[in-house]
């Protein structure tokens, strides 16, 4: 497994990274920790969460993953291999995530709101410290998810970027953090993070965790420069586009115990531009004799701009079939074929 340094910093992660979402959810403990288990034996030392894990998010099911990670740290006594990294929530109205800090109308990026995260997200994952710590969406509107704002969001007040920073930086100067990152952020956001931290002597943002694969492309339309040429690089997160891309939900098939049949929650790849691009993907694979899973995994480590690729799997088969993607030989054949479905139809499913 190829390692890459994270960032600015002195840590190098595993090309391939541990997604743990499913986790407490669609897996149990056990299978979580039989996943983890099998990743480290494959040489990976890099494992994604959150404090809104499981998903789909649920308060019933909310912090389960990092839990699950805990009692695996426990067990295994290995905290030290690993570099581990969690997140935050940004502006929300799920507000069990903070049902122990006390009423709030809405989750926010403040002092008292990460200081509460931090401790929690410390105790269920049974270590003290985290790697990594980003920001699973930013305090102020932006477009994510599938979604867009309106012109009035811009209108809303939202935390200040050097107040994220200096709250984050009390728990870097205590140990707590090592560093920090972000996710689903704009070449703005991930700008004006970098200008107040060099202003104020904060700590730099050393990655941003967004959605990235063949059908959402729009990484490369201005963050792919901030993350060359800033050495803030991408941690890829849905490679497979939450599973199109594998083909099993082609012609409309719904596998049982897929994520589409238990939540039916995709829809930010399902018009019929994405899912005829989708189709494309797949007949291209099946023409260079190459699974599709694989290539489009394979696609996003071999960007120039990513650090790090975040595969999930429910499944050890799964599992197994994400981590050997990252052996595929990347032919110019195969660039030049994803490039042209590209220019017929861009980014269909940004």
């Amino acid at each position: 497994m190829e390692m890459r340094t994270l960032g600015r910093t002195d840590i190098d992660v595993s090309s391939c990274c541990l997604g743990t979402m499913t986790w407490g959810q669609q897996n149990t403990e056990a299978e979580g920790h039989e996943q983890m288990d099998y990743a480290v034996e494959r040489g990976i030392n890099f494992f994604d969460t959150a404090e809104l894990y499981a998903i789909p998010p649920d308060p019933e099911t909310q912090g389960t993953t990092e839990t699950i990670i805990g009692t695996w740290f426990s067990s295994r006594k290995n905290r030290d291999k690993i570099v581990l990294a969690s997140k935050v929530v940004g502006r929300s109205p799920m507000t069990w995530h903070r049902r122990d800090f006390g009423p709030v109308e809405l989750c926010r990026l403040t002092k008292e709101q990460i200081d509460f995260a931090v401790e929690q997200s410390l105790t269920r994952l049974q270590t003290d410290y985290i790697d990594l710590y980003q920001l699973h969406w930013p305090d102020r509107p932006v477009s994510m998810f599938g979604g867009r704002i309106s012109i009035e969001d811009y209108e809303i007040e939202y935390e200040s970027f050097q107040t994220t920073l200096e709250a984050l930086d009390a728990h870097v100067q205590a140990g707590r953090i090592r560093h920090i990152g972000l996710s689903n952020e704009s070449p703005y956001g991930v700008m004006r993070f970098l200008a107040e931290s060099d202003t104020h002597s904060l700590p730099r943002v050393v990655s941003i965790q967004n959605a990235y694969n063949l059908l959402n492309r729009s990484f490369e339309e201005g963050l792919d420069e901030v993350a060359l040429r800033e050495q803030v690089g991408l941690l890829a997160y849905s490679p497979l586009a939450q599973g199109y891309l594998t083909g099993k939900y082609q012609n409309g098939a719904l596998p049982v115990g897929s994520r589409k049949q238990l939540f039916d929650r995709l829809e930010r790849y399902e018009s019929p531009q994405s899912l005829a691009a989708t189709d494309s993907y797949l007949e291209f694979a099946n023409s260079v004799g190459v699974e599709a899973t694989q290539m489009a995994i394979r696609f996003c480590d071999t960007r120039p701009f990513t650090t790090s690729t975040i595969i999930g799997a429910t499944t050890m088969t799964q599992l197994k079939t994400c981590i050997d993607a990252f052996a595929l030989d990347w032919t110019e054949e195969i660039e030049s074929g994803v490039n042209a479905i590209h220019r017929i139809s861009p980014n269909p499913a940004p």
